[in-house]
């Protein structure tokens, strides 16, 4: 029997003034540009930022994914001794 994947690859998909990052066919995530010379908007679930450039901006995309995805421990320690 084959076994499915729960969740597909996160990829980036380019747009005129923004990109967008997807996971299937559901946006998590985009950059926009700001005017002409400006900086780059970005906003990953409920945490946005602002950036001077497209690669810093997609770096907080997806760090802050990853730091979302993980789940901090309830009680004890958080290192998880």
């Amino acid at each position: 029997m084959a076994t499915r994947k729960n969740s597909a690859k996160p990829f980036w998909e380019r747009g005129y003034d923004t990109h967008g990052y997807w996971q299937g066919k559901k946006k998590i995530g985009w950059v926009a540009h700001e005017g002409k010379g400006g900086s780059y908007r970005w906003q990953a679930g409920s945490r946005a930022g602002e950036t001077k450039t497209l690669a810093e901006a997609k770096r907080a995309v997806e760090e802050t994914l990853l730091s979302l995805a993980t789940q901090l421990s309830l009680f004890g320690d958080p290192a998880g001794d």
